[in-house]
């Protein structure tokens, strides 16, 4: 069983999960409120769940890119569990969680981010080996540059404002915008991506996990 934690941005999310099965997953917005509400979620859930963290055979926690003081917020409550009770643990970048969610094609798939202040976080995915993998390093901008990037077919993904849509949807002979459902970083997304690299072999020390942050313009 392993609990999973996304507080990468305002767009928080827990799950709950076995290898067979999710258990629970909850996704909600907050309002720089990760201090006062993850907690109490994570108890919530456990509870309808019926288990302790005596339970968790591991845990998985987004490292971002994102929110400086959100990232460090789940990231410690995680070390918190994995120290307590020895809980193996594993770390996920964040876009990695959103991508894990699309189907692979040929085009190039666009992961995106709020950075406030109208600028966008931007990492950018190609087909290799029939999976998603990043060519290049994250990024901030604004969804006019992003716009005037869009000259192949690129999939956009994430963090979206209805601004940015309209912006992007100007480019609709090359980019395909996916809907707000399919835009989520879903934490059973994370939690199956744990799994697998636990079947890999590849823990990590909770005490030299790290958040990833990307340099402001």
């Amino acid at each position: 069983m392993i609990l999973a934690i996304d507080t990468s941005t305002q767009w928080v999310g827990i799950c709950i999960s076995t290898q067979s099965s999710v258990l629970y997953e909850r996704i909600w917005q907050t309002q720089r409120r990760h201090t006062v509400e993850l907690a109490p979620a994570v108890r919530d859930a456990m509870r309808d769940c019926a288990i302790s963290f005596a339970d968790l055979k591991a845990l998985a926690i987004a490292l971002g890119p994102g929110s400086f003081t959100s990232l460090r917020i789940g990231l410690a409550f995680i070390k918190g569990i994995a120290l307590a009770y020895h809980v193996p643990t594993i770390g996920i970048p964040s876009f990695d969680i959103l991508a894990y969610g699309q189907a692979v094609m040929e085009s190039i798939l666009c992961c995106i981010m709020q950075a406030g202040r109208h600028r966008l976080i931007v990492q950018k995915y190609h087909r290799e080996n029939n999976a998603w993998q990043t060519y290049q390093s994250a990024y901030i901008t604004t969804a006019e540059k992003l716009a005037s990037e869009i000259t192949s077919p690129t999939v956009c993904c994430g963090e979206l404002s209805e601004e940015d849509r309209h912006i992007l949807g100007r480019k609709w002979k090359n980019a395909i915008i996916r809907s707000p459902s399919a835009c989520l970083r879903r934490p059973s997304h994370l939690a199956e991506m744990a799994f697998q690299r636990m079947r890999e072999g590849k823990i990590d020390n909770p005490l030299t996990l790290t958040p990833i942050y990307v340099e402001t313009i």
